[in-house]
């Protein structure tokens, strides 16, 4: 029976001990939950009210950003291209010999201005001239014979069967020296229309086949300018009726041209519809072969709003600018049109009157006081 009181005391013992071991470790706990872990709380919370009171300070140190706006002014807007475009005479003419002969007459130099009907040039007529001198005798004689075969079928002294040769006869002669009449008067090559002589083949003297040339004739008095038009923008083509456009060759001078004629189908190689316009050319001063810059405009707004391209921005996903207002800026979501040079159309989101941040705005945040240093009504006063 004495065993049990020993061993109920050593369990007791190591109890002890055990307890007593564990009274740092548990000291330390709640020295870390009572203490140390409130204590953490109150500098972390004490670091951010001291950085928020420092960012305030900077914030109230830091001298407002300088900026210019552009006040929103409604004006005209346009979508325009500008198109490279070649002028070509409204008629070219190549007249060339109807008959064979040699040039008797020469009457033209290149330059030679030409109404219709003038002699451009005689080739010699003599042959031809014998040619239908025959052709009218042996028409006369036909008549002659018809006539008198008439009279004596009527006495019947000759049968109708003659008679009808001497008919057939008559409309042959008469086609001979009508086909005889016409080389002849083909030997005088006339001007088929107004115009000037560009090129001149012939020389006084010279042997002609038929068809070969003998002259070119322009008609440079209105010209075609012939513009090759992209198949994306055929459809506002067609929509307009007049052009203005450049000649670089001319110092640049402006001309405005009319909708002639939009060709139905594409250039093979570069996918361009040919667009000709007239215009109007008296004094001849744009010649055949020179260079148009055609200006062509797709859409426009007369009374649109637009700012700087450069001048959206994109915060949170949205795409906007900045407005300026007593000296804040706040950020305003817009929607974007089309492009009229470096500026943009701007359907929605502004108003007339209002100041838009067009130079400083990269470096400014929404709800920032700012110094507005200028304010333009266009771009162009910047370069002032």
């Amino acid at each position: 029976m004495e065993p049990k009181p020993i061993q109920k005391n050593k369990f007791i013992q190591t109890f002890l001990r055990l307890v007593w071991k564990s009274i740092p470790i548990i000291t330390v706990a709640l020295v870390i939950a009572l203490v140390i872990f409130p204590l953490s709380k109150k500098i972390s919370a004490r670091k951010a009210d001291l950085a928020q009171k420092q960012s305030h300070q900077m914030k109230a140190a830091k001298a407002p950003t300088n900026v210019i706006t552009m006040e929103m002014i409604p004006g005209m807007v346009m979508e325009k291209i500008s198109l490279p475009g070649v002028a070509t005479p409204w008629i070219s003419l190549k007249v060339a010999a109807e008959v064979k002969g040699k040039i008797d007459t020469k009457n033209i130099d290149e330059g030679t201005r030409v109404q219709k009907g003038d002699i451009l040039a005689i080739i010699d007529k003599r042959d031809y001239q014998n040619n239908y001198d025959a052709a009218r005798a042996s028409y006369e004689t036909a008549l002659t014979t018809k006539d008198r075969f008439t009279a004596l079928s009527k006495k019947q002294f000759i049968t109708q069967s003659q008679l009808d040769d001497a008919n057939a006869n008559v409309k042959t002669s008469k086609a001979a020296m009508d086909t005889a009449e016409l080389n002849l008067s083909r030997c005088t090559i006339r001007s088929p229309m107004e115009g000037v002589v560009d090129r001149v083949y012939i020389e006084s003297g010279e042997f002609l086949s038929v068809g070969d040339p003998v002259a070119t004739i322009l008609q440079i008095d209105r010209l075609k300018i012939q513009v090759g038009i992209p198949e994306s923008d055929v459809a506002a083509v067609r929509k307009l009726s007049t052009f203005d456009m450049t000649i670089d060759a001319l110092g640049g001078q402006t001309y405005t041209g009319k909708y002639h004629y939009l060709f139905k189908t594409a250039d093979s190689m570069a996918r361009l519809y040919n667009l000709e316009i007239e215009v109007n050319n008296p004094g001849h001063k744009i010649l055949p072969g020179m260079f148009a810059r055609v200006r062509i405009v797709k859409q426009h707004d007369a009374q649109g709003l637009a700012v700087p391209i450069y001048s959206l921005l994109t915060l949170n996903k949205e795409t906007g600018v900045f407005v300026e207002q007593e000296n804040v800026v706040h950020f305003r979501p817009v929607t974007t049109g089309f492009l009229d040079g470096w500026k943009i159309q701007i359907p929605t989101g502004l108003f007339p009157g209002e100041k838009v941040v067009v130079v400083g705005h990269k470096i400014i945040e929404d709800g920032e006081t700012v110094h507005v240093t200028k304010t333009i009504l266009n771009m162009e006063e910047l370069t002032q």
